[in-house]
């Protein structure tokens, strides 16, 4: 941990519900979380819970029901984005947030053996026959991998429409139906990927990045790869339930402030290829606010939610 650091007990046990299968980004984090809180001295113990259904929506109601104040819901940019589609019963404004931990650059993937070798290569077959080439996603319809392929694609002059998404309950499901051949490539998060990618059963064509990060200097970023423009980075971060005091959330968000200050941290996040974003309180509720105006204009752009008529 840094030198000159004491970590305190801020609270005995931390219960982290994923609202996704093992495998995703989601989970990755929340443990990734959990285990340094615990190896750091911050809590006692940590316990991990997976729930998937509705894109995430059984997880938010679990939240809200249970009032647990010792429970922590993982999540993403994707609750801003299935808000703003009018799919979850209750959205991010019905939880209290509590901070924002780490930025997970997207990425495109495929597999060792693929004929691909460059994004440029890829991206010249994709535009002749896009639903030749369909593309895996650990996220739903909609969600932040579907979003950045579609990004993609537009740079390409492809109606984001046209292209063939096949969405996976979390990353790892998506990896495995990539590794099989289902798909011809992989929208992900870089953290989601790391491992597989050191160990070559994949290739990273590029990432969404402004510029190469520090944990894999080798890897193009989309920019410089042949998608002009194109930088996609998706926050991480937990939300408790709306009936937690305001000590509650002080505790909690300062729990989370001192973690990301301990060199274990350190290399965690950066095993993982993740950047730090830290943002508690208001700051946190500015970046929710700010990302929903944001992606509104997008989607409406990109055809996933519908513009309203007055």
């Amino acid at each position: 941990m840094l030198a000159g650091f004491i970590p305190s007990i801020t609270t005995a046990q931390i219960h982290f519900l994923i609202p996704g299968g093992a495998g995703g980004g989601w989970d990755r984090t929340a443990r990734a979380v959990g285990e340094t809180l615990v190896e750091t001295g911050l809590i006692r113990s940590a316990t991990y819970e997976n729930m998937s259904g509705g894109g995430g929506a059984k997880g938010i109601a679990y939240t809200i029901e249970k009032e647990d104040p010792e429970m922590l819901l993982v999540n993403s940019t994707p609750i801003v984005v299935r808000s703003l589609q009018n799919f979850l019963p209750q959205t991010y404004k019905d939880l209290t947030p509590i901070a924002s931990v780490i930025g997970d650059y997207s990425v495109i993937v495929v597999r060792a053996s693929s004929e691909f070798t460059a994004l440029a290569e890829f991206l010249e077959a994709w535009r002749v026959a896009p639903r030749q080439y369909p593309v895996a996603g650990g996220s739903v319809v909609g969600g932040t991998d579907h979003i950045f392929a579609a990004l993609l694609a537009r740079s390409q002059q492809i109606n984001p429409n046209a292209i063939k998404y096949i969405p996976y309950d979390a990353g790892g499901k998506a990896m495995a139906g990539l590794l099989s051949g289902e798909v011809a490539f992989l929208s992900s998060g870089y953290g989601e990927v790391v491992d597989l990618e050191q160990q070559g059963w994949v290739r990273v064509l590029c990432i969404a990045a402004p510029e190469a990060i520090p944990s894999a200097p080798h890897l193009p970023t989309c920019d410089a790869a042949g998608a002009p423009g194109i930088e996609f980075v998706n926050w991480r971060g937990f939300f408790a339930a709306p009936t937690i005091s305001d000590a509650r959330i002080q505790t909690l968000s300062k729990m989370l402030e001192q973690m990301t200050m301990t060199e274990e941290w350190d290399q965690t996040r950066s095993r993982f290829g993740w950047v730090s974003l830290f943002r508690a309180g208001p700051d946190f509720e500015r970046l929710l606010s700010e990302q929903a105006t944001e992606l509104s204009s997008l989607l409406t752009q990109l055809g996933l939610i519908l513009e309203k008529n007055d």
